[in-house]
């Protein structure tokens, strides 16, 4: 099982932090795995990207030109990168951001209104972890349990968070386990 993701959006949406707690679920589950962050110097408010690229076998390069997955955070993430998933491949779409329609009719979509989710579990920034839960329900690519030990590791030192990135990470986990 290879699997090649990449997760765009703007900075302080938490893009490098979903990329990293994919590599973590990865290590957890004995994967060989590279994550590969670039965002431009503004950070907060200027564009984010990570590549994150899991394997069976020695990873050659954490470089991703097509990859398996889409986590589009905005708009000019969506753009930039849409055409470039494999076809056949899965595009997640922060639909509280993102209006438009993926103009592609060979890649399987997911619509996911992230904020209002967040909202409901308790914490407007847990959005990115409701997409971690879409991923995870859709693709089956960890099991639910070990993301949920991810999370609490991840969040160790903030308790207080934990319970709200479950919640969330949960009812993504609900949607993308739907749309399978």
């Amino acid at each position: 099982m290879d699997k090649s993701i990449i997760i765009a959006g703007f900075g302080g949406q938490g893009i490098l932090s979903l990329g990293q707690m994919i590599a973590y679920g990865a290590i957890h589950s004995n994967k060989e795995v590279s994550w590969l962050p670039s965002y431009g110097p503004e950070m907060r408010g200027g564009t984010s990207n990570c590549s994150v690229v899991i394997s069976e076998k020695p990873i050659a390069s954490p470089v991703i030109s097509s990859p398996d997955c889409l986590i589009a955070m905005n708009k000019p993430s969506m753009t930039k990168f849409l055409y470039s998933v494999k076809k056949g491949g899965l595009v997640l779409v922060n639909q509280s951001i993102i209006n438009d329609e993926v103009a592609r009719d060979d890649v399987d979509v997911i619509y996911v209104d992230t904020s209002n989710i967040a909202e409901e579990a308790g914490n407007l920034k847990t959005a990115n972890i409701v997409m971690l839960g879409v991923l995870v329900g859709k693709t089956n690519i960890f099991t639910k349990e070990s993301i949920e030990n991810v999370i609490g590791e991840v969040f160790a030192t903030k308790p207080k968070v934990i319970p709200c990135n479950i919640t969330a990470f949960n009812m993504g986990y609900e949607i993308g386990v739907k749309n399978r």
